[in-house]
């Protein structure tokens, strides 16, 4: 049993579809899956209690879809089957690290995975399996951001990860300008106000409500889940206070 002292007992890591390829690209990276097992690993053997959420992004944006002519509730649907898709695959690596894991779906599907029932997916928490929400909140226009702040909240979660390509939040994105800033710390208002891509505003105003922090950090460096949960300065840290500023 590690020793090390943790900042935070239970989180919620909320990973996009794009997390799980290569380059943003469709379908899903192997070796990708590979490293997010092994670093969720890492941190259940501190005794960290581990939720999941994922997006379908990488198959289905049902949002792209609706803007293109389809019903919005049908693609919304459809996102939600893909993020089941993500959430099987994503178990299967954990499980071949030794990691125990559920799959909780909003949408009842109960040959591939468990309906969600908070008490119960609370009850797998406290037993040290990893749980994976799946079908986001089994309802259209609301998106998997808002459902990571709501099953967050439901759970009792301490802070939502927000796995990102990029160390953080920036005031500009990065890959088109290279002199963006990072911010080191913001507020939910700020986040608002400013329109920062970080989450959606219902699931920011769902954080802000709650005063439920919100840390956003690159997954691609490994070992990054764990020095959060460490509480290393790792990324960009979004809540309540009102000391806010921005990297060198």
């Amino acid at each position: 049993m590690s020793r090390q002292r943790v900042k935070y007992q239970r989180i919620l890591l909320k990973l996009s579809g794009e997390a799980l390829t290569n380059d943003g690209g469709f379908g899903i990276d192997p070796d990708i899956l590979v490293s997010i097992a092994k670093q969720v690993k890492e941190v259940r053997e501190l005794n960290v209690e581990v939720a999941i959420i994922v997006g379908g992004g990488n198959f289905f944006r049902g949002l792209a879809a609706s803007a293109k002519g389809m019903d919005r509730a049908t693609a919304d649907y459809i996102g939600m089957l893909a993020t089941v898709m993500n959430s099987l695959a994503l178990q299967d690596a954990l499980e071949r690290k030794g990691v125990f894991t559920r799959v909780q779906s909003a949408i009842n599907m109960q040959e591939v995975a468990e309906p969600y029932i908070r008490r119960r997916a609370i009850r797998h928490l406290e037993k040290g399996r990893v749980v994976i929400f799946a079908a986001g909140t089994g309802n259209p226009y609301f998106s998997t951001d808002t459902a990571a702040a709501l099953r967050a909240l439901e759970i009792g979660a301490e802070v939502i990860l927000k796995a990102t390509k990029v160390d953080g939040v920036y005031d500009a994105d990065p890959m088109k300008y290279p002199n963006a800033k990072l911010f080191n710390r913001l507020s939910y208002l700020e986040v608002l106000q400013r329109g920062l891509q970080v989450m959606d505003s219902t699931a920011i105003s769902l954080c802000m409500d709650n005063m439920l922090p919100l840390i956003v950090f690159n997954l691609r460096k490994e070992g990054n889940i764990k020095n959060v949960v460490l509480g290393k300065p790792i990324g960009t840290l979004i809540d309540g206070g009102e000391q806010n500023g921005r990297s060198a």
